[in-house]
């Protein structure tokens, strides 16, 4: 390859560097200036929920199933790959073409302020952050170019193309016969590039350092203001645990407790601004802000919520004591009208879930929560406010940051997931996990046991049934119940056992006899079924 080649190629990386530190840089000087408006001003994070809206139903399931809690980190990864992918080609077209590579960035920057402006949370004044980000996107873009030399400095980009060539070879051969010159501009244009990269991680630390810091202090704001509870919950007994090393505790800790849902960041909602609007099928439309919600008596309930996305075995689930008002009591208020039969429930974000109505008025504990463990709601689990309902999959039930419960009917309206394919009401079925021993495990012969979970929310577990290898079932020890609306840990002996590797499957019954299926099923449309099995090894 000849040195004119490899100057060419030189050229090309450095204008394709200048497109990556200039979307690099719109989008972080937007998401630091988002931080005085609200996290959905920011592009990088509008557009992050725009692709998990549209994405394929199947794909957004794979991606809860496989990946979990860091299914949005690993989104926040490709989307940045991608980014890298885009931008380079607009930098690198514009060492050619650079009137056509800006209408391209400017496209694509009016596509990312589209995104922020079509979020329900956002308003007009939202857009600040984008209009000043793109103005510093297209400074660092131009700047870069001209920095980079070839095609902008001769001032390509006009004219017929063979102008633009000779431009080109001009430029070139000049800087060819002039030794110090062509590092000179390297070495300008690697230092404006060093500068504009620590500018931009400088904007995306500084963000999320503000972001941090604001959701700590506002937790702390709403702690000082939290009332005790007029019903408190029971005390959770003793007997309510087996008391084996791995089996999880009852009561699961706020930082360990499962997090399943469709915002890409946290809403940084505010008490002093949340409202909660009852609308839709009602005799009279009814609102609650914050400081009359907790001047309300307020009811403790130990409440085991359930993610349908959980597999078999999976641990996405986790039993609380939550803090809230009944909403039956609430929906009281507006009185539906007889013929309504669901109620769409609505985030601050956006997102849906179609909660049956009887589910929401009769006697068990459906709550307004804004308290989890002694503690106001984390903003990850939906701080100021946020739904609990027993006995139903999160998806149709459990929606976080909520502020409003629309009365309506399943033949007139649908919901977030059911749009997507997913069964419209969303019961709780039975199941069970083993916890102890863990899979493909060494334990010792001298007393071996298998232990877990077992869990129908507002049925409750009356049995669970352990088989050791392919023998019959065995009745487990369970422990105490302590509302039918939690789950319940069970145990089981394994004296005997030979050395070598054994099996051990697990299910439920309900206490209305419900036994827990062994078929497998994916979890569209109403959650996976089968009995969990693992394997293990006596020693």
């Amino acid at each position: 390859m000849t040195s004119h080649q490899w100057r060419r190629i030189a050229a090309y990386r450095r204008h394709a560097a200048a497109g990556v530190l200039a979307a690099a840089v719109l989008l972080g000087v937007a998401d630091v200036i988002a931080r005085a408006f609200r996290p959905a001003a920011s592009p990088l994070v509008a557009l992050g929920s725009t692709v998990i809206e549209f994405a394929p139903p199947a794909l957004q399931e794979t991606a809860i199933t496989v990946l979990g809690p860091w299914n949005k980190p690993v989104l926040f990864l490709a989307m940045g790959l991608g980014g890298v992918v885009m931008a380079a080609g607009i930098g690198a077209l514009g060492r050619r073409r650079p009137r056509v590579a800006s209408a391209i960035f400017l496209a694509v920057a009016a596509l990312l302020s589209a995104a922020v402006a079509r979020r329900p949370e956002t308003a007009a004044a939202d857009l600040i952050p984008s209009a000043l980000a793109i103005v510093a996107g297209l400074a660092v873009l131009f700047g870069l170019w001209r920095l980079a030399g070839v095609g902008v400095a001769a001032g390509s980009g006009e004219g017929p193309a063979h102008r633009r060539a000779e431009s080109e070879a001009q430029w070139e051969g000049e800087a060819e016969r002039d030794p110090v010159r062509r590092p000179a501009s390297r070495r300008a244009f690697l230092a404006a590039a060093s500068g504009t990269a620590a500018l931009a991680v400088a904007c995306f630390t500084v963000g999320r350092s503000i972001g941090a810091f604001g959701r700590q202090a506002g937790e702390r704001l709403v702690e000082l203001v939290l009332p005790r509870p007029a019903r408190g919950a029971s005390p959770v007994p003793a007997a309510a645990s087996v008391d084996v090393a791995g089996v999880p505790p009852f009561i699961t800790p706020n930082e360990d407790f499962y997090r399943i849902d469709t915002a890409l960041v946290v809403p940084e909602l505010e008490p002093g601004e949340w409202t909660l609007r009852i609308t839709g099928m009602v005799e009279e439309e009814a609102s609650i802000d914050m400081s009359e919600l907790l001047g309300l008596p307020l009811e403790e309930h130990h409440v085991t919520l359930t993610c349908v996305s959980n597999p078999v075995g999976g641990d996405l689930l986790g039993t609380a004591t939550w803090l809230g008002y009944p909403v039956r009591e609430l929906l009281a208020r507006a009185r539906p009208l007889p013929h309504a039969d669901m109620v769409l429930s609505r985030s601050v974000d956006g997102f849906t879930a179609s909660t049956p109505l009887e589910v929401l008025t009769d006697a068990r504990a459906s709550l307004l929560a804004v308290g989890m463990n002694g503690e106001p709601l984390p903003r990850q689990h939906g701080y100021p406010a946020r739904l609990v309902v027993p006995g139903l999959y999160g998806y149709v039930s459990a929606t976080k940051w909520v502020v409003e419960l629309h009365v309506t009917r399943f033949d007139q309206d649908t919901a977030y997931w059911t749009d997507r394919g997913w069964d419209e009401r969303g019961p709780v079925l039975v199941a069970s996990r083993i916890d102890v021993p863990r899979p493909l495990a060494t334990v010792p012969r001298d007393g071996a046991v298998v232990a877990g979970t077992a869990w129908a929310q507002h049925d409750g577990i009356a049995a669970v049934e352990v088989m050791v290898d392919d023998g019959d079932w065995q009745e487990a020890q369970l422990a105490a119940e302590v509302t039918a609306d939690t789950w319940r840990q069970w145990r089981l002996s394994l004296d005997g056992l030979e050395p070598g590797r054994h099996a051990v499957t697990v299910r439920a019954v309900t206490a209305s006899g419900t036994v827990q299926t062994g078929v497998r099923r994916d979890p569209i449309p109403n959650a996976a079924t089968g009995h969990h099995r693992i394997e293990f090894q006596i020693a």
